[in-house]
C-alpha cells in the first residue's frame, strides 16, 4: 500500500498540529501520523535513556554445531562439578571393591596365629608352682572345595549390586544432564523474553515521547497519552520480571556448570523433532533406571541361591603347622586334611529362605512396575511435545496474521482516521504476546523432546 507520509511537509510538532486542526477532520489522524514520523529519532533517543541497554538480537535458527557443542561442554562441566554424581562414583568404586573382595573368598586363605603364655598352680604342700614362658606361634591354611553354589551365588550377587551401582551412577548424571538442558533452554526463553518485552517497549516509549509533544498543543490528546503511559509501565513491568526471571535462571545454571556460561544464542535450532514413540518405548527397558532396578532384583536372587546353598553340607581343605618355644620344650606339629561340615538342625533355615525367595520376587515385581511407569510417562510426555510443537506452528500462523492486523491498523490509521490510538496499542499488544507464546511454545516442545530422550536413553544421544 503506497504511503502519502513523504508528501506532508516536515514541520515542528506543534505548527504541524495546529496547521491540521485547520484542515478537515479526516486529515487529524495524518498529522498525528506524520507528528509521530517526526519525532521519531528524539523519541528514540528518550527510549534510550529510559531502557537502558538491550540484550542483543538471537541468532536465526541455522546451523546447530555451536549451541549443540555448547550444550554439550555444560552437561560435562556440570557432571564433573556434582556432588551427587561424585557420591554416586564413589558408591559405583566401593562396590566393585565389594565385588573382589567376595571373589577373594574362593582363594585359598592363609592365618597366623601367636599365643605366649604361662601356667601356674600348687602342689600338695601348697608351693607354688609354674612354668616357663611359651611361645606358640601357628599357622593355618583354607580353602574351600565344594559349597554347594554358595560361593557362586555370593559372586553372582555382589556382581549384580554392583552392576546396580553403576546404572545408578548412570542415572545421577543423566538427571543432571537433563537439569542442564532444561536451564538451558529456560534461560533462551526468559531471554528471547526479554528481547521481546524491550522491542515492545521500545514501540510504545516512542508513541509515549511523540504524544507528549501532540498533547502539549492539543490538551484533547492527554487521554490517549496517559493510556498510552499506562500501557508503557506494564510492559517495563513485564520486562523487569523477565529479567528477573533471566538472572536467576543463570544463578541456577551456574551452580551446575560454574561461573563461565556460554552464549545463549541458537538454542532454538536444537529438539525440534519428536522422536519416534514405539522405538523409545523400546530403548527404555534398557534405559538406567529400569537397568538398576533389574540389576537390583537379580542381586535379590543371587542372594536367595546363597542363602538355601548355605544350609546344606560344605567341604573345605585345612592344613595347621604349629610350634612351642619355651626354656625345655621346642615340639612342634602339623596336621591336614579335608574338613566337612554339615548342618543338622537349624529351625531358621526355611523361613530364611522364603524370605530370600520372596524378596527376589518383589524385586522383579518392582522391575516390571518402574518399566510401566516409564512407558506411561513416555506417552505423557510425547502428547505434550506433539502440542507445543503443534501450538508452536499454529502460533506461528497466527503472528503472520498479526503482522498484517497490525500493518492494516497502522495503516488505517495514519491514513484514514478509521481507526483510533487504542486500536493501534490493542493490535500491537496482541502482536508482541503472540511473539511470546510462540517463545513459550517452541521452548515447552524442545523441554519436552528433551525429557523423552532421557526418559529413554539419554538427553545427549541427539546432540551428538
Amino acid at each position: 500500500m503506497p504511503s502519502v507520509l513523504p508528501l506532508v511537509p516536515t514541520l515542528p510538532v506543534s505548527r504541524l498540529w495546529r496547521e491540521a486542526r485547520r484542515l478537515r477532520p479526516a486529515l487529524l489522524p495524518l498529522a498525528l501520523a506524520s507528528a509521530l514520523l517526526v519525532s521519531s529519532d528524539s523519541a528514540r533517543a528518550t527510549c534510550s535513556d529510559n531502557l537502558g541497554t538491550l540484550p542483543a538480537a538471537a541468532t536465526p535458527a541455522g546451523d546447530a554445531t555451536a549451541p549443540r557443542m555448547s550444550l554439550l561442554q555444560m552437561i560435562e562441566a556440570a557432571n564433573r562439578q556434582s556432588k551427587a554424581v561424585g557420591a554416586a562414583r564413589l558408591l559405583a568404586e566401593a562396590a566393585r571393591n565389594d565385588e573382589a573382595e567376595t571373589a577373594a573368598a574362593a582363594l585359598p586363605q592363609a592365618n597366623l596365629v601367636g599365643t605366649a603364655s604361662t601356667n601356674g598352680s600348687q602342689d600338695m604342700d601348697g608351693r607354688p608352682q609354674r612354668t616357663p614362658m611359651q611361645l606358640r606361634p601357628s599357622v593355618t591354611v583354607t580353602l574351600p572345595l565344594w559349597d554347594a553354589g554358595r560361593q557362586s551365588a555370593l559372586n553372582q550377587w555382589r556382581r549384580s549390586l554392583s552392576q546396580a551401582a553403576l546404572q545408578g551412577q548412570i542415572s545421577t548424571q543423566e538427571q543432571v544432564a537433563l537439569q542442564t538442558v532444561a536451564l538451558a533452554f529456560d534461560r533462551s526463553r526468559y531471554r528471547l523474553h526479554t528481547q521481546v518485552w524491550s522491542q515492545y517497549a521500545q514501540k510504545m516509549c516512542t508513541l509515549v515521547d511523540s504524544l507528549e509533544q501532540i498533547a502539549a498543543a492539543d490538551k484533547g490528546r492527554r487521554s490517549e497519552l496517559v493510556q498510552a503511559r499506562k500501557s508503557l509501565q506494564s510492559v517495563l513491568l513485564s520486562r523487569a520480571q523477565a529479567l528477573s526471571q533471566l538472572n536467576l535462571t543463570e544463578a541456577r545454571l551456574r551452580k551446575l556448570v560454574g561461573d563461565r556460561l556460554p552464549e545463549a544464542t541458537g538454542l532454538t535450532s536444537l529438539l525440534l523433532e519428536v522422536p519416534d514413540l514405539a522405538r523409545l518405548k523400546q530403548q527404555a527397558a534398557d534405559s538406567p533406571t529400569v537397568m538398576q532396578v533389574a540389576a537390583q532384583a537379580e542381586a535379590a536372587g543371587s542372594m536367595a541361591e546363597a542363602t538355601i546353598a548355605g544350609q546344606k553340607p560344605q567341604v573345605g581343605w585345612l592344613a595347621q603347622l604349629a610350634k612351642s618355644v619355651s626354656r625345655n620344650d621346642h615340639s612342634g606339629n602339623w596336621n591336614a586334611g579335608v574338613q566337612l561340615t554339615m548342618p543338622l538342625f537349624s529351625p531358621g533355615s526355611a523361613p530364611a529362605a522364603a524370605a530370600a525367595r520372596q524378596r527376589a520376587e518383589a524385586a522383579r515385581l518392582q522391575r516390571l512396575e518402574v518399566l510401566e511407569q516409564l512407558q506411561s510417562r513416555l506417552d505423557e510426555v510425547n502428547e505434550q511435545a506433539q502440542s507445543s510443537i503443534t501450538r508452536a506452528r499454529d502460533v506461528m500462523g497466527a503472528l503472520r496474521n498479526s503482522e498484517q492486523v497490525r500493518d492494516d491498523t497502522v495503516a488505517m490509521w495514519q491514513q484514514l482516521g478509521r481507526r483510533t490510538l487504542f486500536d493501534v496499542m490493542s493490535a500491537e499488544g496482541d502482536h508482541f504476546n503472540l511473539r511470546l507464546a510462540y517463545v513459550d511454545a517452541l521452548h515447552d516442545g524442545q523441554q519436552a523432546v528433551a525429557l523423552m530422550w532421557s526418559l529413554a536413553a539419554s538427553v545427549t544421544v541427539p546432540l551428538r
